[in-house]
């Protein structure tokens, strides 16, 4: 088993033509565990990696900080709006940078199309960037007064448009399986009577009159837009298939990284580096393993990393990160314990 430490050398800003300036954006973020993540990915010069949630660039960054100066970056994004903030802040490396705007769920796909070969390392930073939460004017925030759009890019459904249409079952199913509410029957029902709800503030305020302030520190709000997010992006989809496509993509030896910030993204991410690393798939109550199952994929992380306090008090929005790696496993190459 590998351990990871917190500790890591960061090339100076001036390394390879990064300056001050060449970090400065109006799109910049910053990035979580992100340390860890170059680490864990084991990144070097003239590797090749992909960044499958490009957002505001921070951990781009820091990956092709330590492959230059021969390596390359593959990034993705479905947001127009990141993607050409992207490309100002990187312009000068347009060698070692490619991005794509297109969905992470597809990576292997578009890496073939551009003749990528394999990737190195890859890392997935899921859920909602603060950059998004904060000025995309989407209504990803409850403490904004925003329309309620809620989609990552221009295709699809409205956040309003299920708020407004879905039948009040299913709305409040909507509610309890992506957000895991307990109260989503009435908050769904409140929904339902006091149709149209078309902006972000009006939603929160009706949520809020309804359950009223709570003993826990999240606002009784944040698991209805949890849910409405996930279900207009097809978060959790997308996830199942771009870690099918991450895994494959992958090089003998090749290591994938995934943040999740919450149980159902990491309940999946779980799931997935669980079943791929197993050696036996054979029925529980069967005696003896006849099936000569070979794993694809070995955990490197046995425990979650979590951010420290530091980080978390530095950026609160860390708090709730977990970051998982897995390394993938040649076909010959049996299982390691």
């Amino acid at each position: 088993m590998t351990t990871l430490t917190s500790t890591l050398l960061v090339h100076s800003t001036s390394t390879y033509g990064f300056t001050e300036s060449s970090a400065s954006s109006s799109y910049e973020h910053i990035p979580v565990l992100v340390k860890q993540v170059v680490e864990g990915l084991s990144v070097k010069d003239g590797g090749a990696y992909v960044d499958g949630t490009l957002g505001g660039g921070g951990h781009t960054e820091q990956i092709l900080r330590h492959c230059l100066p021969s390596g390359k970056v593959l990034a993705f994004d479905v947001d127009l709006t990141a993607i050409k903030a992207a490309r100002d802040r990187f312009k000068q490396f347009t060698t070692n940078l490619s991005i794509i705007h297109g969905s992470y769920s597809k990576m292997r796909d578009h890496a073939n199309s551009i003749n990528f070969g394999s990737a190195d390392g890859i890392l997935l930073d899921l859920g909602l960037s603060s950059i998004q939460l904060n000025s995309s004017g989407k209504g990803f925030s409850f403490l904004r007064n925003e329309p309620l759009d809620m989609r990552f890019d221009t295709t699809g459904p409205k956040a309003s448009e299920l708020v407004n249409h879905m039948p009040e079952k299913e709305l409040a199913h909507l509610i309890y399986s992506y957000g895991e509410e307990r109260k989503s029957r009435a908050i769904a029902r409140a929904i339902v009577n006091n149709r149209p709800i078309d902006s972000s503030s009006q939603l929160a305020n009706l949520i809020l009159r309804i359950l009223g302030r709570r003993k826990e520190s999240i606002h009784p709000a944040t698991r209805t837009f949890q849910a409405l997010r996930i279900a207009v992006n097809h978060e959790l989809d997308n996830l199942r298939q771009g870690l099918d496509q991450a895994i494959s993509l992958l090089a003998p030896f090749g290591r994938l990284a995934v943040i999740s910030y919450h149980s159902l993204e990491d309940r999946i991410v779980k799931t997935v580096f669980r079943e791929g690393s197993r050696t036996c798939i054979c029925p529980p109550d069967l005696y003896l393993c006849v099936c000569k199952h070979k794993p694809s994929i070995q955990v490197i992380t046995r425990k979650v990393i979590k951010p420290a306090l530091e980080e978390v008090l530095s950026n609160p929005r860390s708090r709730s990160a977990k970051l998982r790696i897995i390394e993938k496993l040649p076909n010959e190459i049996t299982h390691k314990s």
